[in-house]
């Protein structure tokens, strides 16, 4: 949820000014103005330099070697092949506190799925919404988010709370970039499973944990990988996350009550974490590296990350300078960052009341990239 979910229908957070630190200040000829001093560079760097700052997380996910029984349980033996992934912690990351419970994740892919494991400890398992696609972040639940291609717009949502209800949706684009849910966009054959290990609703007792198992085909994940492979080549990296929305509850009258958030927020606990509290930040969530060899893959960390964060460097200090000025900025220099001109710089070029900033970075395969990011945050690659 944390925005991701919880600011569906209006957004609930409001837009919080992210922006990031990168080279110092050097103009481009011919700009009118002078560039912004280091102070007011970092003026203009607000939540993004905290944000990034926090290195997205990395998975290897491999091949599943046999059939998957989808039933909550994750028991077959390829589940024994595929990596736990990191606990999860807090939404904003170290600066806030430990979760109270442990949630970790496995994943696996073969020809024809995308399969999800997660384990959530609970010592008091509820859940109360039984129709699908409703707000299903109203209870405890679980969440996947996946952007094949990487470029921040149209990815996809999947929630799941402890009675198996599901909610699917589309986001076009992020909703500080002003795009709406497409709700439901539920992908055809999907199939999903809940084991508790206790009890459901029944206060009367302590409970252990409640467990998810997903099976997502590739033929329903196709429509958001754009250029990319799907299903994904070995090596492939695609860009996902995870969460998980937890509320406090007392127990009155032998059943369970929700403390409402206004009397205590609820928590948001992630794999990735973003920095602050929303999970609508594509360009923070981890990396996923498919495998066909089980324990032999290394994840490589993607060798555009840098390149990637300087791009949305621009974008966050746009926002910013925009709010400021009434208009983008015409060039890097007006942002204090580099000029084009030499590799590893940043070009700006109006685009009718938008912009696009291009870089170009060479990778260590010798690989020449050139990224582009626009002014709806939309970022890729040649």
């Amino acid at each position: 949820m944390a925005m991701n979910s919880a600011n569906r229908r209006p957004c609930r957070y409001a837009y919080v000014l992210l922006v990031a630190a990168a080279a110092l200040c050097r103009l481009g000829t011919g700009n009118a103005s002078p560039p912004p001093s280091p102070t007011e560079a970092s003026d203009l760097d607000g939540d993004w330099a905290k944000m990034r700052r926090i290195v997205p997380h990395g998975y290897v996910c491999v091949r599943a070697r046999g059939p998957l029984v989808i039933d909550g349980r994750g028991a077959e033996p390829s589940w024994s092949d595929a990596a736990w992934t990191e606990d999860f912690t807090d939404i904003e990351g170290d600066a806030r506190p430990a979760p109270r419970f442990r949630t970790r994740a496995k994943m696996l892919w073969d020809d024809d799925c995308l399969y999800v494991y997660a384990e959530l400890e609970e010592p008091h398992v509820w859940g109360t919404i039984t129709r699908k696609n409703q707000v299903i972040f109203h209870d405890n639940d679980f969440e996947v988010f996946i952007d094949p291609d990487g470029d921040n717009h149209n990815y996809y949502e999947f929630e799941i709370n402890a009675v198996n209800t599901v909610w699917e949706l589309t986001l076009d684009k992020p909703y500080r970039d002003g795009g709406p849910a497409r709700d439901p966009t539920n992908v055809e054959g999907l199939r999903s499973a809940v084991y508790v290990n206790g009890t459901v609703n029944n206060p009367s007792d302590t409970d252990r944990s409640w467990s998810v198992e997903l099976a997502i085909p590739w033929k329903g994940l196709a429509r958001y990988a754009g250029r990319t492979a799907c299903p994904p080549r070995d090596g492939q990296q695609w860009r996902a996350n995870f969460s998980r929305v937890e509320w406090l509850v007392d127990i009155i009258d032998g059943k369970y009550r929700k403390i409402p958030k206004e009397m205590r927020p609820e928590d948001n606990w992630v794999w990735s974490p973003q920095g602050v509290v929303d999970m609508h930040r594509p360009e923070r969530w981890g990396f996923v590296q498919f495998s066909s060899s089980p324990g032999t893959a290394t994840f490589r960390p993607d060798p555009t990350l840098q390149a990637r964060d300087a791009l949305m460097t621009v974008y966050h200090r746009q926002h910013v300078y925009r709010e400021r000025n009434g208009h983008y900025a015409q060039s890097a220099g007006d942002l204090g960052l580099q000029a084009a001109g030499a590799a590893g710089e940043i070009e700006v070029v109006a685009k009718g009341n938008g912009y696009t900033a291009t870089t170009r970075v060479t990778t260590p395969d010798k690989r020449l990239r050139v990224l582009h990011v626009s002014d709806d945050s939309r970022l890729w690659q040649d």
